[in-house]
């Protein structure tokens, strides 16, 4: 069988094992759920994931380490807002739970709700992932689709 490496606008499907750097796993694809699929520089994932598949063939693995601004950025202090109680009116309102917020634009922004009191609301609108160095093991599984040349 011809090994094809891939190249962008491929179609293809890969399992990955994404942890922190004291080795938690943060997000994975166990081997009995479906893998991954995804047109490669299509950015529909993290660039440098997308990256790191270019030129592998069907079978290969790697490893790769993304720095905080190559994955979801620093944590952005800005992000951090208070908001006055009153304008979120919902009653049982708890620390570490995460609400949709719309921005002026009509985009929906995910905030977690860091601090609740009587008067204030501090919403973190940073990636849960801002501010951290990630790990993945890519292993590519198939090309669904090859992109003519």
């Amino acid at each position: 069988m011809k090994k094809i490496p891939i190249k962008n606008g491929d179609t293809i499907r890969v399992n990955y094992t994404g942890t922190f750097d004291d080795g938690s796993i943060f997000d994975t694809l166990e081997e009995h759920e479906e893998p991954l699929e995804f047109e490669v520089g299509s950015r529909m994932l993290l660039e440098e994931f997308e990256n790191a598949v270019i030129g592998m063939e069907v079978g290969e693995e790697t490893e790769i380490r993304l720095k905080p601004m190559e994955a979801y950025g620093e944590h952005d202090p800005s992000l951090v807002k208070d908001v006055p109680r009153d304008q979120i009116p919902i009653e049982d309102l708890s620390e570490g739970v995460t609400l949709l917020m719309v921005s002026p634009k009509e985009d929906q922004i995910p905030a977690q709700v860091v601090k609740v009191t009587d008067e204030l609301v501090v919403l973190d609108m940073n990636h849960p992932l801002a501010g951290t160095s990630l790990n993945f093991k890519i292993k590519v599984v198939e090309i669904v689709k090859e992109v003519e040349e």
